[in-house]
C-alpha cells in the first residue's frame, strides 16, 4: 500500500470535507488561508448569512485516536487568531462566524465523516 504524505493526506480530506460542505448547502469562499507562518485555516465557507472558519482533521488508522481530538485547545487558539486576522485583512465587520470541525476516518475506500457544526 502506498503511503501518503502528511500533504498529501491533508489535501484530501480538504477536498473531502469542501464537497461535504457543498451537499450541505455551504459555499466555499477560500480554502487554505494563511497569514504569515502562524499556521492555516482549511476551509472558509458561507452558510446562509454565517462565516464559517472550518478545520479539517482525516486519520487512517486509529493509532493516534479519533481525529477531532486532534483539534487541541491550542490549535483552536490558532484558529481563532487566524480567523481575527483574515477578517481584519478583508476589512469585514458585524459578520456572524462559527467554527465548525470535519472530522474524517478513511479507513479503506469510503470516508466516514464527522461533522461537527459550531465546535469551538
Amino acid at each position: 500500500m502506498l503511503k501518503l504524505s502528511t500533504k498529501q493526506s491533508g489535501d484530501e480530506g480538504e477536498e473531502i470535507a469542501r464537497h461535504y460542505l457543498q451537499q450541505l448547502g455551504m459555499t466555499i469562499v477560500e480554502t487554505n488561508y494563511r497569514m504569515g507562518k502562524s499556521g492555516e485555516i482549511d476551509i472558509i465557507a458561507r452558510d446562509g448569512s454565517v462565516l464559517v472558519f472550518c478545520e479539517v482533521k482525516l486519520r487512517r488508522n486509529d493509532e493516534y485516536g479519533d481525529p477531532e481530538f486532534a483539534i487541541t485547545p491550542r490549535k483552536q487558539a490558532q484558529v481563532r487568531r487566524l480567523a481575527h486576522a483574515y477578517l481584519y485583512e478583508r476589512e469585514i465587520e458585524d459578520q456572524e462566524c462559527r467554527f465548525d470541525v470535519v472530522a474524517i476516518k478513511k479507513f479503506g475506500a469510503k470516508p466516514d465523516i464527522y461533522y461537527i457544526p459550531n465546535a469551538f
